[in-house]
């Protein structure tokens, strides 16, 4: 269970539920909070995100073999993405990675540090490496603005949207157009007893703000955007944390297959949802085309300068001008979908003209 942060002291602070349990929500203000983030004077309380450090002399080669990204090179204070996938090419976990010279720290959602560590002990078999679970000693802190007075504090900058060495782009949009261009992100990672005195006087935003700042910028969340099935694919996770030319790792079969002979069943999409009503859908609404269900929403939020605002993943098949429908229970929110990962995404091999972009 996590700890309950000492930010929701805070005057106005609201705790969160669900997935960011422990810290807060807003503090009174969440649309002003959001606007602040964005201009990057306030900050985010995380501190309940789990922290997994792997430390020792093999351990970049280490997490290179299991994982689907090319991390032997990183370089200290260089940031990336992994993801570990089952043999089917299922995300199972996605980490956001971040070396210090002797030791990675894998920050990763709240629920999920114990059982990485535990994963990652599973694997260790002969090599110099030490796995620790130390969420409950590290939180963490986010800006979308370098705060210069946390200079010396080890940060993990987000690679979204860019696309990596090794990754692939399945937007319609190009990089340079690309909305997450709109969101640098930086998280810190702080001692956990000096969280009070690392924030101090500035403002603080809840992650009510941080969400609607990650849907817009089309970021998939683990626990949010993916489920027992989902592949990288149709997440568009290729671009930030799939290395497509590294060596074998649990999964790669699955993610060379999709990627160059098929399509990925699903696709995420970015939905403007009509904000004459007074309420939004929950998450988990079913996604209709006419009668037909034909996906989920994943994330909701209340943007400050596009209203209600929402991802999905729906089913390749579905057309992208086509008008949807949330649905939650009987509740209708009529859609616009924006295509975040292109219907042919996939097949590339022998693609010669349509909207993918490839490796760098």
């Amino acid at each position: 269970m996590t700890t309950p942060s000492p930010l929701l002291s805070r005057p106005g602070a609201v705790e969160a539920t669900g997935a960011d349990a422990g810290v807060a929500s807003h503090y009174g203000e969440p649309l002003r909070e959001q606007r602040a983030l964005a201009a990057g004077t306030a900050v985010v309380d995380l501190s309940h995100r789990g922290v997994v450090t792997v430390s020792g002399p093999d351990r970049l080669t280490w997490l290179n073999t299991l994982s689907s990204q090319q991390v032997t090179g990183l370089q200290p204070g260089e940031s990336s993405e992994l993801l570990l996938l089952s043999v089917q090419g299922r995300i199972e976990f996605d980490a956001r990675v971040v070396d210090d010279g002797g030791t990675t720290w894998l920050i990763v959602e709240a629920a999920e540090a114990a059982p990485l560590a535990e994963w990652l002990n599973k694997m260790k078999f002969m090599l110099r490496v030490e796995v620790t679970d130390v969420s409950a000693d590290w939180a963490v802190l986010a800006s979308t603005k370098a705060v210069e007075e946390w200079s010396a504090l080890l940060a993990w900058r987000d690679p979204w949207p860019h696309v990596g060495a090794g990754g692939y782009s399945y937007a319609v949009v190009p990089e340079e157009g690309h909305p997450g261009l709109e969101r640098p992100w930086i998280e810190y990672l702080v001692p956990a007893a000096e969280l009070e005195e690392t924030v101090a006087d500035r403002p603080l935003a809840g992650v009510m703000a941080a969400e609607a700042l990650r849907i817009a910028a089309w970021r998939p969340r683990l626990g949010a955007e993916t489920d027992d099935k989902t592949i990288p694919h149709e997440l568009d996770l290729l671009r930030t944390a799939v290395h497509l030319s590294k060596g074998c790792y649990k999964g790669q079969e699955t993610i060379a297959r999709v990627h160059n002979l098929g399509h990925p069943p699903r696709r995420l999409v970015f939905l403007q949802l009509d904000g004459s009503q007074h309420t939004m859908p929950a998450p988990g609404s079913q996604v209709m085309l006419g009668e037909r269900k034909v996906g989920t929403v994943t994330s909701v939020a209340q943007h400050y300068e596009m209203g209600p605002v929402a991802l999905a993943v729906i089913k390749r098949s579905v057309a992208p001008d086509e008008m949807l429908t949330v649905l939650d229970g009987e509740e209708p929110y009529i859609a616009a979908q924006e295509v975040i990962v292109a219907p042919d995404a996939g097949q590339v091999v022998g693609r010669q003209t349509g909207f993918l972009r490839g490796t760098r």
